[in-house]
C-alpha cells in the first residue's frame, strides 16, 4: 500500500506539473505565420522580428515560421482571415483590407479621405473604435495582438499628373480587389481595374493600364515604379492597417503566462513597425525625394485640393458608413476631430 501511496503521489505531482505549464509540452512544434509580402521592408521584417521575440519570451517554447508571399491562402489573400478563423493558420501580419470581406468594420480604414493624418489614425487605433474592432474580429476568430501599417495608398501613373478631380477621369487604374476602392474611383471618374500585381506589373509595361494605387514605402520603391510610371501624386486617400494578430483557437492552447509574453511582443514589435514604416513620409517627406530623383513628377495635394476630391467620393461615404456601421464611424469621426485639438 504505501508503494502505491507512493505512486498516485508521483502521478499527482506530475499532474500538477503539467496544470501549471498548461499543458505547453502539448504545444505544436511550429506555428504557421502568414504574410502576403515577402521578407525585405517593414511589413515583412516585423514577422520575422515578432517570431524570435516570442521565441525567446517563451524560453522555445512557441516557435514561430513565416510563411512569405502569400504561400498559406494558395493566391487568394482574403482568404487569410478565414484560414485563422479555423485554426489552420496560427499567426498573421494581415492587412485592414484584405480582412475586411469577412469584417465589414475594418472598411473603415478605407473610407476615402477619412484619415487626414497619422495621428488621426493612431487616436481611432488606440481609442473605443480601436477596442471595438479587436473585440469584434476576435467574435470572429482572430485575437488582435497590435496595429501595424501598411501606410496611406498613393497614386502612380504613366498618363499626367493628378491635380483635380478632372485629371483621373477615364484614367484605367489598377485598384485593390475590395468592392469600396472600385466604387471609390468610380465616383472620381476612373476607370478602376481589378487585377492581382503580378498582373497589373506586366499591364503597366504594356501600357493597357495607366496607374494604381499603393504606399510608398512597401510598394512604390520596391516595386521601382518610376520605370513604368512618370506621375505621382500623394493624396493619402486611404490607409492601410496591418493587425497582427493569432487565431483564437491557438491562443486559447496557451498558458496566461505565455500570453503575457506574446501580447508584450507583439506591442514591442508593432510599435517598431509604425515607426519604419512612416519613416521619411511625414513633415516634408524625404522619402520622396528619392522618387525624384528617378525622375518622377510627384504632386503634393494641398488641403484644398484634396476636398475637391473628397466631396466627389461623399456618395461612397454615405453608402460604406452603413456598411460599416453608422455609430462606429461617427466615434471615428469623433476621435478624428478631437487628435486634431491636441496639435
Amino acid at each position: 500500500m504505501e508503494k502505491k501511496g507512493f505512486l498516485l503521489f508521483i502521478v499527482f505531482v506530475l499532474l500538477l506539473g503539467f496544470v501549471s505549464i498548461g499543458f505547453s509540452a502539448d504545444y505544436k512544434p511550429e506555428y504557421k505565420m502568414s504574410i502576403v509580402v515577402g521578407p525585405t521592408g517593414p511589413w515583412g521584417e516585423s514577422a520575422a522580428r515578432f517570431a524570435e521575440a516570442v521565441k525567446k519570451a517563451t524560453d522555445g517554447r512557441i516557435n514561430i515560421k513565416p510563411y512569405y508571399s502569400g504561400q498559406l491562402f494558395a493566391g487568394k489573400q482574403t482568404n487569410e482571415f478565414l484560414l485563422m478563423k479555423q485554426g489552420v493558420i496560427d499567426f498573421a501580419v494581415g492587412s485592414t483590407i484584405n480582412w475586411s470581406t469577412t469584417v465589414k468594420e475594418l472598411n473603415l480604414f478605407s473610407l476615402p479621405f477619412f484619415f487626414p493624418d497619422y495621428k488621426a489614425l493612431d487616436a481611432v487605433e488606440n481609442g473605443e473604435v480601436g477596442k471595438r474592432i479587436f473585440k469584434i474580429i476576435e467574435e470572429k476568430g482572430v485575437v488582435g495582438l497590435g496595429w501595424e501599417e501598411n501606410g496611406y495608398r498613393e497614386l502612380t501613373n504613366s498618363k499626367r499628373a493628378v491635380k483635380k478631380i478632372e485629371d483621373l477621369y477615364g484614367l484605367k487604374v489598377r485598384v485593390v480587389g475590395s468592392p469600396i476602392f472600385i466604387d471609390t474611383f468610380k465616383a472620381m471618374g476612373a476607370n478602376p481595374v481589378s487585377m492581382n500585381w503580378g498582373e497589373a506589373l506586366s499591364a503597366f509595361q504594356q501600357g493597357t493600364v495607366d496607374g494604381q494605387e499603393n504606399p510608398v514605402v512597401s510598394v512604390i520603391i520596391p516595386n521601382k515604379l518610376w520605370q513604368v510610371h512618370k506621375y505621382m501624386t500623394v493624396w493619402k486617400y486611404a490607409i492601410d492597417p496591418i493587425i497582427l494578430g493569432v487565431s483564437k483557437v491557438v491562443w486559447d492552447t496557451f498558458t496566461p503566462k505565455d500570453k503575457e509574453a506574446i501580447a508584450k511582443a507583439a506591442l514591442e514589435v508593432a510599435a517598431w513597425q509604425k515607426k519604419a514604416a512612416r519613416e521619411g513620409l511625414e513633415g516634408n517627406m524625404p522619402s520622396l525625394d528619392n522618387l525624384k530623383k528617378q525622375g518622377m513628377e510627384v504632386t503634393v495635394l494641398t488641403p484644398a485640393q484634396t476636398k475637391t476630391f473628397k466631396d466627389k467620393t461623399k456618395v461612397v461615404y454615405d453608402k460604406w458608413a452603413k456598411e460599416i456601421g453608422i455609430e462606429l464611424v461617427k466615434i471615428a469621426e469623433k476621435e478624428i476631430r478631437q487628435s486634431t485639438k491636441k496639435k
